[in-house]
């Protein structure tokens, strides 16, 4: 006697297909949700699964990639149900295990031949996964590359080329260990890259966010990856200050903003809201510090076997208060926290979005002035700074300028640290013990 397992949150059709087959002799179960059918699939092992591709609490995607990832699950045949006809969904639905993929409405008839046909086979056996790895990375480099510079909203076109238009998106390669630093929109030229260099092998990825004003995470529903069955992506971020992270990602995604939800993507999504400063992805040590910008917003330290990055796309400089009082005294105690986290880091990537006269009518507005972000480099002694999250109003001259600035400021100081500002194609090579090296776009 042949078993299969009936996953559909719609009851009527559920019932439809429980009729079908007890008819032509097939013993049962069925279940409203993936979660629940993955309980069944578990008990009872039935020789084919009929899973519909959008359910609540685990859609048709995730149940295929359970199943496929569980040894005592591997040989159960699936045959995915969907009312939606883009062959998009048909493909992904095929990369993440499905054996079979049938548009409703079908007809009864023709599901259940085509089920006995599913039963009367086996699967083939699986290829050994092949590992992902870092391409064109020597053994011990680290690399930064920078998709996406620009603050507060993209802003294409001939006067911003030579430094991007895009919102904040940096990409740090260690060995295997692929970390993305915010979600603007540069996270999408970037998904194109992935895409096209590893081909049809699984990524697994770990997007940090500094924080969720949407020039950080506008452009996560355009992240290609997202939409392959066979990738692992880890979101890490603090907790939202009126929401919580799944809620302010997947909102930004719902209809009728975006064609396609959080929930309803192929990949292996994880959404994980830190609690810890501290913590580990691979062979990077990661430490977090909390930024002087308005909401809950951090910047990162990574330690890697190559170097260190330091990454504060949206940050205030604490300034000194005048007089000799608890605020005075308060302002300097948190200027030292901030600038011994800081000690010695390879790579500062820092908010720069003003010059001195700017920042005069912004104070309080959570960014950052050049003149304080070279003194802060200066004195924690970094040895690479990057200029970063460039005002939509700043053309490339205005960004040369800042720059000519900058240097010049370091130069006064008789100090060696090199000055550069953030733009989108560079590459950045660490080697333990060597100075950084630029490489790509813009040198």
């Amino acid at each position: 006697m042949h078993t299969a397992l009936i996953i559909d949150d719609d009851a009527d059709m559920r019932r439809l297909m429980v009729e079908t087959l007890r008819a032509e002799g097939w013993q049962t179960w069925d279940a409203d949700s993936g979660e629940r059918g993955l309980e069944l699939a578990r008990e009872h092992r039935p020789r084919v699964i009929i899973c519909d591709l959008l359910m609540p609490r685990g859609n048709g995607f995730q149940v295929c990639r359970t199943v496929r990832g569980e040894p005592p699950l591997q040989g159960i045949r699936i045959l995915v149900t969907t009312g939606r006809a883009y062959e998009s969904d048909r493909k992904a639905a095929l990369e993440a295990g499905a054996d079979e993929y049938l548009v409703k409405p079908f007809d009864l008839a023709e599901f259940a031949d085509r089920l006995k046909q599913l039963a009367g086979t086996d699967r083939p056996a699986a290829a050994p996964p092949t590992p992902p790895a870092a391409p064109g990375a020597n053994a011990g480099e680290t690399r930064i590359r920078f998709w996406g510079v620009r603050g507060s909203i993209a802003t294409p076109g001939p006067a911003t080329a030579r430094y991007g238009g895009n919102t904040s998106c940096v990409e740090v390669r260690s060995g295997a260990d692929i970390i993305i630093l915010d979600a603007g929109t540069g996270l999408r030229p970037l998904g194109r890259e992935l895409d096209a260099e590893f081909g049809g092998r699984p990524l697994t990825l770990n997007l940090l966010l500094s924080h969720t004003h949407w020039d950080h995470i506008q452009g996560l529903p355009f992240f290609q990856p997202l939409y392959r069955p066979h990738n692992r992506i880890r979101i890490l971020g603090y907790e939202g200050a009126r929401s919580g992270l799944f809620k302010v990602l997947s909102s930004q995604m719902e209809s009728p903003y975006f064609p396609v939800g959080l929930k309803e993507l192929p990949s292996n999504v994880e959404i994980d809201e830190l609690r810890d400063l501290e913590f580990s992805i691979g062979s990077v040590q990661v430490a977090a510090f909390f930024a002087n910008h308005p909401g809950i917003c951090v910047g990162y330290r990574l330690t890697t076997p190559g170097g260190s990055v330091a990454f504060f796309p949206d940050n205030e400089p604490p300034r000194a208060a005048p007089g000799t009082g608890s605020q005075a005294a308060y302002a300097a105690g948190e200027a030292r926290k901030f600038t011994e986290f800081l000690r010695g880091v390879d790579v500062l990537i820092l908010d720069a979005q003003y010059d001195a006269a700017e920042y005069q009518s912004h104070v309080g507005w959570g960014h950052g002035c050049v003149d304080d972000v070279v003194g802060i480099a200066l004195a924690a002694g970094v040895k690479q700074l990057f200029l970063f999250h460039h005002d939509p109003d700043h053309d490339d001259a205005k960004v040369d300028e800042l720059v000519a600035h900058a240097r010049e400021l370091v130069n006064r100081a008789g100090a060696a640290l090199q000055v550069d500002a953030a733009r989108e194609g560079l590459t950045v090579a660490l080697q333990a013990g060597q100075p950084a090296e630029l490489r790509g776009h813009g040198q």
